[in-house]
């Protein structure tokens, strides 16, 4: 049976993604772009779309998407909104490829207040065709890591750092940027707030929004295949992509909130489904949570010492299952899942790490759903039988007939072949018929008594 839940679990995992990979939005619907109202009389249109949160496949996509949107509309350029930790190298890659590719020029601006372009973000920023920042914003911390926030092999991260260095410079040589702060970037981690990056000419102009720098764009010029096109604010149509239900939701697994509650939600789903067999609904939502936060921490920066600890926690909370501790197995599962919790997103600024109003919130409830789900079984297991063959242990049974030793008893309102516990009567006993003796084993149908 068990093995009929695990592949019936399985089957639903890879029917969700399947779905999840083709879900698209009706073609009835309206096109994902939509029109400012007061566009009127226009001349350059620019599509407007934004990336939030970690950098991914859905993100890569996503551009492609815009890109191929606005070359069907006939706009002349495409803004980039961009707030992000960073991401995975491949999405990154992905991204600048299909930005240097295009016919459209791809501008990003790094905004609004508040926001940064950590990481893979410092890419996007130097292969745009034009760069900007909002006032209070940071750029940079674009050191490669490995997977779960590990450290890389140092003779494998000197080849993969000399790799993104060149591709850095590579990129932001086009536009005649500064070229060795990309490269620090890189090599040592080096961040830069807005106004230091528009004086070094990491980026060429620092604007509180996206119409303010799209104007300063016009003003400054932006290079083309067809040569440099100016524009002033009067000729600008903006025009917003958006995004399809499937990127929405792709985007929404990538929070790092979302991704914590989510595996903390499998464990404890999964823990309850192990010990109590047979429940099935709890294994299926636990296991579906658990591939979903997976997904989710494969992008997001995850210290894996925080989820080994969390995972460590679940052990214990299970050997108390088993194992006598009053209370300490518990106690110290409670522990590593709040340590695990508190370093399980490395703090970069103060941008990743959890609140610790989700942390204590969340490991309290956990902690209370796993403790008690795990006394409740530990109490299931330690209750002696109420019903079936194990029951009648410890019970009283009658003598119907009975020679040295073996015969036949009456127990549990059946007729029993008996022998007698050949271990403490070795040459056997004499019992009379209704002589009252105790049940003590039970071997396949034949039950092992004891006179006394």
């Amino acid at each position: 049976m068990r093995g009929l839940r695990f592949i019936a679990v399985i089957s639903l995992f890879a029917a969700f993604f399947v779905v999840l990979q083709t879900i698209t939005l009706p073609a009835e619907e309206k096109s994902p772009i939509q029109t400012s109202q007061n566009a009127e009389n226009s001349k350059i249109t620019i599509v407007q779309f934004s990336i939030e949160g970690g950098i991914g496949p859905a993100q890569a996509e996503l551009t492609e998407n815009v890109l191929k949107e606005a070359g069907s509309i006939g706009a002349q350029f495409v803004v980039l909104q961009l707030d992000t930790p960073g991401g995975l190298v491949s999405s990154m890659r992905e991204i600048v490829k299909t930005m240097l590719n295009s016919s459209i020029p791809v501008l990003v601006w790094v905004g609004p207040r508040g926001s940064r372009a950590a990481s893979a973000g410092v890419f996007l920023v130097a292969a745009s065709a034009f760069a900007g920042m909002a006032p209070q914003t940071t750029m940079g911390a674009a050191s490669p890591v490995g997977a779960g926030g590990k450290n890389i092999d140092p003779t494998m991260s000197k080849k993969v750092i000399n790799d993104l260095v060149s591709l850095v410079r590579s990129v932001a040589a086009r536009h005649d940027r500064n070229l060795n702060w990309y490269e620090d970037a890189v090599r040592n981690s080096t961040t830069i707030n807005s106004e230091r990056a528009a004086t070094a000419r990491v980026v060429e102009v620092v604007a509180p929004s996206v119409e303010d720098f799209l104007v300063q764009a016009g003003k400054h010029g932006i290079k083309t295949l067809d040569g440099t096109v100016h524009f002033s604010e009067s000729q600008l149509q903006i025009v917003r992509y958006e995004p399809t239900f499937r990127y929405k939701v792709l985007s929404w697994l990538i929070d790092p909130q979302i991704a914590y509650l989510l595996l903390l939600a499998g464990v404890a789903c999964l823990f309850i489904e192990f010990t109590h067999a047979g429940a099935i609904i709890p294994g299926v939502v636990g296991a579906l949570a658990l591939l979903l936060g997976a997904y989710a921490m494969s992008i997001l920066p995850t210290n894996i010492a925080g989820l080994l600890l969390i995972l460590f926690s679940i052990v214990l909370f299970a050997l108390e299952i088993n194992i006598t501790s009053y209370g300490l197995l518990s106690l110290g599962g409670v522990a590593a899942l709040l340590i695990g919790s508190l370093i399980l997103f490395p703090e970069e600024g103060g941008h990743m790490a959890l609140p610790i109003s989700l942390v204590l919130g969340t490991t309290g409830a956990i902690a209370s759903i796993m403790g008690g789900a795990a006394f409740l079984a530990a109490k299931a297991m330690r209750k002696k039988p109420a019903s079936g063959i194990e029951a009648m242990i410890g019970t009283t049974a009658e003598v119907l007939s009975w020679d040295g030793k073996e015969g036949r008893v009456f127990a549990y309102g059946t007729l029993w072949s008996a022998k007698i516990d050949s271990e403490k009567y070795p040459d056997g006993v004499e019992l009379e018929k209704g002589a009252k003796v105790t049940v003590k084993a039970i071997e396949g149908l034949t039950v092992i008594i004891d006179k006394e």
